[in-house]
């Protein structure tokens, strides 16, 4: 897996860890909690009435997933809170041809909204790597990368991959990249297998080690996975990598009782605490972790199941599924 050093913002999903460069300087969120702002769903608010209520929660980070004007439209005049823009995996091909088919897109898609909208990063993909269209992430994330380098712009290029990448991450030392892709969220693992797998390492209950690897102990899953990531990085060369964990979260409803609104306020609950409390995971206790969670919205337009019940709030009304902030 190669990695460049200086140019890129790397973001990995289904959590996603998200690795972050800029002319060789990693930027943290500018708080340690952030949400996605799902748009798969014909019941959601206006976005004024979303970006209302997250100045009432005090977020300041938020992540869309492609250039959607209307909502771009209304956080003008909100560089208060910074948002995570991505290119759709739909343009990769049409613009992996020429630095100026990119140029274009940015032109159309980023420069009307630079005044008065915070846009931090860009992600170039979603989950495309290993696949099809895989092969054009890299030349237009290096396109984009000297258009915002060109106009001084501090905006981070990304791509994201699912966690399929890591082949074996248990204990978390022993883990190494496959040629795959790469995923993590917690509840897949516990949901897989919950007669082995304690509900409480799962959604950060309990103080007690339940993994050991060497001196390295660990009483969550979230930590495992991290940790192992990290690991598998530096295995390919690359230390020291400082990660924000852009998207994780827990499903509350569609797997009977693996699947709660108790649960998901367990582990969302619990992971703002751990993201708050500066303390890392044992790997790297002194980073900290940054992260935002998915997502803002139950979102109907999603595959039934859970798929469409990870949301903090009713879209209809605004309400939330569970209490969290």
């Amino acid at each position: 897996m190669d990695c460049p050093k200086n140019s890129f913002l790397f973001t990995i999903s289904c959590t996603i860890l998200l690795l972050s460069y800029n002319n060789g300087g990693f930027v943290y969120a500018a708080t340690n909690i952030g949400l996605n702002y799902g748009l798969l769903g014909d019941n959601l608010p206006p976005p004024f009435e979303v970006i209302n209520l997250y100045k009432s929660l005090n977020i300041t980070n938020i992540r869309i997933f492609d250039t959607n004007t209307d909502v771009l439209n209304a956080f003008r005049g909100n560089r208060d809170i910074g948002v995570i823009v991505g290119v759709k995996n739909e343009d990769l091909e049409a613009l992996a041809v020429s630095e100026n088919a990119v140029n274009t897109w940015f032109m159309t898609n980023i420069e009307p909204y630079l005044a008065d909208v915070n846009i931090t990063f860009i992600t170039v993909g979603n989950e495309v790597i290993p696949g099809e269209i895989g092969s054009h992430v890299l030349p237009v994330m290096e396109s984009l990368t000297n258009v915002v380098k060109s106009r001084s712009l501090p905006i981070l290029i990304s791509t994201t991959v699912a966690m399929t990448n890591l082949g074996q991450s248990y204990p978390p030392s022993t883990a190494e990249f496959t040629t795959q892709a790469l995923n993590i969220y917690p509840y897949f693992a516990y949901a897989s297998d919950p007669v082995n797998i304690p509900l409480d390492y799962a959604v950060f209950n309990t103080d007690a080690v339940v993994v050991q690897d060497g001196p390295l102990g660990y009483s969550n899953m979230f930590d495992v996975i991290f940790d192992a990531f990290v690991w598998a990085m530096e295995k390919e060369g690359v230390k020291d990598l400082p990660m924000v964990v852009t998207e994780t979260g827990l499903s509350s409803a569609g797997n009977g009782n693996l699947t709660t609104p108790y649960i998901a306020s367990m582990y969302n609950g619990n992971f703002v605490k751990h993201a708050e409390s500066g303390k890392g995971t044992p790997k790297r206790p002194d980073s900290g972790i940054n992260g935002f969670l998915f997502a803002t919205f139950n979102e109907n337009q999603k595959p039934a199941g859970t798929e469409q019940n990870f949301g903090l709030y009713y879209p209809t009304d605004m309400k939330p599924v569970y209490k969290l902030f």
